[in-house]
């Protein structure tokens, strides 16, 4: 909402005004993908911006592929290339492969247990580290899998507990990672090892709670405490306009916001909605949003990356991360 009225305030895209269209992503993946095709085809929009797994993504393709642009919101896996498709989320070398070499230098963390969710986000990025990891002196000395919803984490925590990991690189989502981050510090495995999670947010930490918070880690091109004019002013535009009790900014709704950002400066650009004119101008795209200065490189964004710890409900950024 603030997007679209930011973007209005400016004169719209195309100088038409921005018209939202709420789908929920949680779908069976079967309706979502029957619903975007519908919508599509039925000229209800001309583009797609969200923040959804990677499965969802997957079911959103094929759909807009070669018909409407769509901007992907969300820290990934890497490697999509479907037409038209355009990512503001960071992937594994923006973001994780640079936190694993800071935090080698600098703490001498060198050996690592994968947690996941088990769907695609969880296993592809794993299967980058392992990659990643055979060219440097981190290793990976255990892997394991949760069901998305599943809450059996005994068998997780005595892999972590018997090996000789130092820190646990956590690729779990939402509730999910929150209750496993409950089970890791009522098992007391937080006194000794670090723990990396790679899509967590201020509503992930105060769901855990301060007590599952300590050793918890993650880097983000965004966070509510970032100090810098773009954050800040975001921040503050947003209170305006939706309250203090709003709720808490964080990486996701920064990224829905931006994806929006991102649509409307494509659009712009190229002062068309097709896809290969799009295509044609997307190099010469750049914004300033709430992470600053912000272009895009092929379809991907680029922009800065932070790492910060979290300081029992809130994150502290650490440094800004060299990719």
């Amino acid at each position: 909402m603030l997007a679209a009225e930011d973007i209005d305030r400016a004169g719209g895209i195309l100088d038409r005004p921005v018209r939202l269209h709420p789908v929920d992503a949680g779908a069976p993946l079967p309706e979502l993908a029957a619903r975007i095709d519908r919508m599509i085809s039925a000229g209800e929009i001309d583009g797609v911006v969200g923040w959804h797994l990677s499965n969802a993504r997957r079911a959103i393709t094929p759909q807009t592929a070669g018909r409407v642009p769509y901007v992907y919101t969300t820290c990934y896996e890497g490697g999509e290339d479907s037409d038209g498709v355009y990512m503001v989320g960071e992937t594994p070398e923006q973001q994780l492969f640079p936190a694993l070499r800071w935090l080698r230098g600098e703490l001498g963390i060198s050996r690592w247990c994968v947690v996941g969710n088990d769907y695609v986000w969880p296993r592809e990025t794993a299967r980058a580290t392992r990659e990643f990891a055979a060219t440097t002196d981190i290793g990976i000395v255990g892997e394991t899998y949760i069901p998305l919803g599943g809450r059996r984490f005994g068998p997780a925590l005595d892999l972590i507990r018997t090996s000789t990991a130092q820190g646990v690189l956590l690729f779990m989502v939402g509730a999910d990672c929150a209750a496993f981050n409950q089970a890791f510090g009522r098992a007391g495995l937080d006194q000794d090892r670090l723990r990396l999670s790679m899509m967590i947010g201020e509503d992930v930490l105060y769901a855990g709670g301060a007590n599952s918070s300590r050793g918890l880690l993650t880097a983000s091109g965004y966070f509510e405490d970032v100090v810098s004019t773009a954050a800040m002013d975001f921040g503050s535009r947003y209170t305006r306009r939706f309250g203090a009790a709003a709720p808490a900014l964080n990486n996701i709704g920064e990224s829905c916001y931006e994806g929006v950002l991102l649509f409307a400066s494509l659009a712009e650009s190229a002062r068309s909605l097709d896809l290969r004119t799009i295509e044609r101008h997307a190099g010469q795209v750049s914004y300033r949003g709430p992470r600053g200065e912000v272009s895009v490189r092929g379809s991907h964004t680029t922009q800065p990356v932070y790492l910060a710890d979290a300081d029992a409900l809130r994150f502290s950024v650490l440094t800004e991360l060299d990719s």
